[in-house]
């Protein structure tokens, strides 16, 4: 009996073995065995990056909650993108003061623009209440107050209260339209709207489109056509080479690409962070042909803990096309002309 026990335990082990061989088979790979990554993906989707708080701790929802939301959001698109009424009224002089959504006060995008994705993504069957796990709440840790003071002044001109007028006269100290330099980075078009290093979905401009090769990933990121380039098995540069993408170095734990970058500059995607920023993600392609893509952000200047995340990239047959934040840069000059000629009408008006 004791025989029979160690034959037929030897025989379950071995067909879980050549299952889970023809499990990982099954992925694509390289001519030198390892996944091949290679491809385009749409990184859009309607779970949040922060859990909402009805969630509470709940790290996942049931399928139910997650088919109401994707409805009432298509819904939400279906008013958006209802064609206006010829007979409609003009705008209100000065704006509407809707400075929400990219409206700004006198309008601005609308819902053709806009594509955040229209699915709850799920992991082996669960639906996640957001993409962050950790902290356990599922929400990034808060700034430290340095942090915030630093981030308040680079992002300024998002922060001004379009009230219509040059209110930012009212108190000593630069205006937030002083220059090009003084407005936003993301702004003035030189990084992502939303984080590359993690990458983090945005509300529009998702794709995303891997070459690999045997010393190096590029991602294509179609936000800002930032591209990364990690080197596979290399080691990080000297410190004081700093870019706004970070040095970003990749080698392969199993079948699960790991990438360390560090080396930022003191302004990169990542809203807050600084140079101190070091980050650590991890991908890995499913049996469906998506990528499911793991994330850690690490930078005690500006957090307290580390914060993780986890998300799918759905694998797509589009291509990434190009991105013009704003061709030849017209917008620049029209902020800067606007708010000069609302500093000229502050002024007249208090002489």
């Amino acid at each position: 009996m004791p025989t029979f026990n160690i034959f037929t335990k030897l025989a379950v082990m071995l067909a879980l073995f050549f299952t889970l061989t023809s499990v990982q088979a099954d992925i694509k790979r390289t001519h030198t065995g390892k996944p091949d990554l290679s491809g385009t993906y749409d990184t859009g989707t309607l779970t949040p990056l922060n859990r909402p708080k009805e969630f509470g701790e709940k790290q996942f929802m049931t399928a139910e909650e997650a088919v109401k939301i994707q409805k009432q959001m298509a819904s939400r698109y279906d008013i958006f993108n209802r064609k206006s009424s010829a007979d409609r009224k003009a705008p209100v002089k000065g704006g509407d003061g809707n400075n929400t959504a990219g409206a700004g006060g006198v309008g601005g995008y609308n819902a053709f623009w806009v594509d955040p994705g229209s699915e709850i993504f799920e992991i082996d069957g669960k639906f996640r209440t957001s993409i962050l796990y950790a902290p356990k709440n599922g929400q990034q840790p808060k700034m430290k107050t340095a942090a915030l003071m630093r981030s308040a002044v680079k992002y300024e001109s998002f922060r001004h209260d379009n009230d219509g007028t040059a209110s930012w006269l009212a108190r000593k100290g630069p205006g937030p339209f002083d220059g090009p330099e003084s407005l936003a980075p993301s702004e003035r078009c030189l990084i992502s709207f939303a984080a590359t290093v993690p990458t983090i979905p945005s509300l529009y401009n998702n794709y995303k489109r891997i070459i690999q090769t045997d010393d190096h990933v590029m991602i294509l990121q179609e936000m800002v056509h930032d591209a990364r380039i990690i080197r596979l098995n290399s080691k990080h540069g000297p410190a004081e080479n700093r870019k706004s993408l970070g040095d970003s170095i990749g080698y392969w734990e199993g079948d699960v690409l790991v990438v360390e970058t560090t080396n930022f500059k003191e302004t990169s995607g990542l809203f807050g962070a600084d140079k101190n920023l070091t980050v650590i993600e991890r991908f890995s392609r499913m049996d469906t042909g998506d990528l499911l893509y793991d994330f850690t952000v690490k930078d005690p200047s500006v957090w307290d803990e580390e914060w993780s995340g986890e998300y799918v990239w759905s694998a797509n047959d589009s291509k990434v096309y190009e991105y013009a934040c704003h061709e030849g840069n017209y917008a620049m000059g029209n902020i800067l002309r606007g708010a000069r000629l609302l500093e000229s009408e502050w002024q007249g008006e208090r002489n």
